[in-house]
C-alpha cells in the first residue's frame, strides 16, 4: 500500500490509480532560457523517485514532462541577445537532457514542446470562450475569468479577499499574494514570436500550455501532477481552473510538490551569488550522483540546505556504497570461514534469509510512506553495518534497492585521484615491496589524513575515497 501526501487535501492519501494499466503522471518541466539550477534539479530527482517507487511496486508509468520554449523570460533574453527564441531554447534544452542523464533520471515517455502544440492550446481556449469562462480584453488578448470558476483557490488555500475580481494580468508570473484574471492568449507585439489564431496573431500564456499538453498525452484526468511548491500558485491553481472549466471533469487526482532547496540556509538569488548548477558541482570534481544522494537524505516535503560540506559527506557515503556493491565472492568465502566456528551452515542460511526479508520489508515500508527516502537510507546503512550478512547478500540488497535510489551502484564510477595522492601511493607501494613496512605505514597514514585509503589486492593496491 502506497501513501502519498496530496497538496489539495493537505493529507496523506492511499494511492489508488485511475486504471490498472498505467499511472499517468504530468511533471512541470523546465523553461529553457538558462541552465537548470540545483533547486530545479531537486524537483526532477523527487519526481524520478516517485516514478521509480511506483515501478518498484509493479505499476507501469506513462509520464509527460513539458518543455516550455516560449514564455516571457525566454523572449526577454532573446531580445537582450538579439537572437531568435529557438537560438536560446535549443542549446539549453540539450543541456537539460544532459543533466537528467548525469543524475540517472529515468526518461519520461513524452517531452512535448510548447511551440509544437499551439493548435491544441487554441482549441482549449475556444472551449473556454464557448463555455463562458474566458473573454476578450480591451487589449485584444484572451483572459480566464476566475470569478466564473467556483472552486478557484482550493489548491493554494487563497482567501476571498485575495481575489482581484475583474483585474487582468498579462504577465506569465505575477504577485503570488493576489489572484487575477490570467491571460490565455496574448496578442502579438512587435519583435515577439507569434502564431495565427481566431483572435489574431499572438502567443499562448504560460498556464494554458501545460493543460493543453497534459490532456493531449494523458487524457482529461491525470493520476498525479508534480512540481515545486512555488508552482502551487498561480500556475497549478490556474491549470486546475482552465482544465476543469473546459472538461467539467476532475483534472488531477493527486498533487505532489517538493520543497525549496536552500544554499547555506539562504534562498538562492543572483544578488547573493549562490545559484549553482550541475556544472558547478562537476567543476569541483564531485560525482553528479553525490548530489542525487544528498537529495535523498531529506524528505521531499522538507526544505533542504545545500552546502559544499554536505555534498562532500554525500560523496564519501556514495563511495562507501560503491565499495560494498563491488564485493567479490572471495569476501564471502572469508566471512563464511569465520562463522563456521560459531554457527552451522543451516543456521547461518536461515538467519541470512530472515534478515534479507526483514530489510526488504523495511525498505518497502519506507518508500511507500510518502517516499520517505531518509528512512530508506537508514535501512541501507543498517545493511552495510550488519555483520551477519555476507558481502554478496549486502550487494544483492543494495542493487535491488538501487532500482529506487538510482545511484548506479552497478556502475562503479571512476574516481579522479589527485596526482599528489597517486605519487604517495606509488612511493608507499615501493616501500612495501622493499619490506620497509614502518615507512610504508607512515605513508598510508598520511594518505588517510588526506581523505583517501589504500586497499591492497593481489593485482595491486587500489586508492579509494575514505
Amino acid at each position: 500500500m502506497i501513501k502519498l501526501y496530496d497538496t489539495l487535501s493537505r493529507k496523506k492519501q492511499i494511492f489508488r490509480p485511475l486504471s490498472n494499466k498505467a499511472v499517468k503522471i504530468y511533471a512541470c518541466g523546465p523553461t529553457v532560457y538558462d541552465f537548470a539550477h540545483i533547486g530545479n534539479l531537486r524537483t526532477y530527482i523527487f519526481e524520478d523517485i516517485l516514478r521509480r517507487t511506483l515501478e518498484y511496486n509493479g505499476y507501469k508509468i506513462k509520464q509527460v514532462m513539458n518543455i516550455t520554449d516560449v514564455e516571457d523570460k525566454i523572449i526577454k533574453k532573446a531580445k537582450a541577445e538579439k537572437k531568435d527564441i529557438f537560438e536560446i531554447t535549443k542549446p539549453y534544452t540539450k543541456i537539460f537532457f544532459g543533466d537528467l542523464k548525469k543524475l540517472n533520471i529515468e526518461k519520461s515517455e513524452f517531452y512535448p514542446k510548447a511551440t509544437e502544440h499551439i493548435k491544441e492550446m487554441v482549441c482549449l481556449i475556444k472551449k473556454l470562450i464557448a463555455k463562458g469562462f474566458a473573454y476578450r480584453g480591451e487589449d485584444g488578448s484572451i483572459y480566464f475569468s476566475i470569478s466564473k470558476f467556483r472552486n478557484y483557490g482550493e489548491l493554494s488555500r487563497l482567501k476571498k479577499r485575495e481575489l482581484k475580481i475583474g483585474v487582468r494580468i498579462e504577465a506569465d508570473e505575477y504577485n503570488k499574494n493576489q489572484a487575477q484574471d490570467f491571460v490565455l492568449w496574448k496578442m502579438a507585439k512587435v519583435g515577439e514570436p507569434s502564431w495565427p489564431s481566431p483572435w489574431g496573431w499572438g502567443r499562448p500564456g504560460w498556464h494554458i500550455e501545460c493543460s493543453a499538453m497534459s490532456m493531449k498525452y494523458l487524457g482529461e484526468t491525470l493520476d498525479i501532477h508534480t512540481g515545486a511548491v512555488d508552482l502551487i500558485f498561480p500556475h497549478h491553481e490556474n491549470e486546475i481552473a482552465q482544465s476543469e472549466a473546459a472538461t467539467g471533469k476532475k483534472f488531477v487526482k493527486y498533487w505532489l510538490h517538493s520543497e525549496h532547496l536552500l544554499v547555506n540556509n539562504q534562498k538562492m538569488s543572483k544578488s547573493l551569488g549562490n545559484i549553482f548548477t550541475l556544472h558547478d558541482i562537476e567543476r569541483k570534481s564531485f560525482n553528479p550522483l553525490a548530489f542525487r544522494y544528498l537529495i535523498l537524505t531529506t524528505h521531499y516535503r522538507s526544505k533542504l540546505n545545500f552546502t559544499w560540506e554536505s555534498l562532500e559527506a554525500a560523496q564519501n557515503a556514495l563511495n562507501k556504497l560503491y565499495k560494498i556493491a563491488s564485493a567479490s565472492p572471495r569476501n564471502d568465502r572469508a566471512e563464511n570461514e569465520k562463522r563456521k566456528k560459531f554457527y552451522s551452515y543451516e543456521v547461518q542460511l536461515c538467519k541470512r534469509t530472515s534478515d534479507i526479508q526483514k530489510y526488504e520489508n523495511q525498505f518497502l515500508a519506507a518508500i511507500n510512506d510518502d517516499l520517505n527516502m531518509p528512512k530508506a537510507l537508514v535501512v541501507v546503512w543498517q545493511i552495510v553495518k550488519d555483520d551477519n550478512l555476507v558481502p554478496s547478500a549486502k550487494k544483492r540488497l543494495l542493487l535491488k534497492f538501487d532500482n529506487v535510489l538510482g545511484l548506479e551502484l552497478n556502475k562503479i564510477k571512476p574516481l579522479k585521484i589527485p596526482q599528489k595522492i597517486k605519487r604517495l601511493a606509488a612511493q608507499r607501494e615501493k616501500l612495501r615491496i622493499n619490506k620497509q613496512f614502518i615507512q610504508a605505514d607512515a605513508l598510508r597514514k598520511k594518505i588517510e589524513e588526506l581523505g583517501y585509503e589504500i586497499e591492497d589486492a593481489p593485482q595491486g593496491p587500489k586508492v579509494l575515497r575514505n
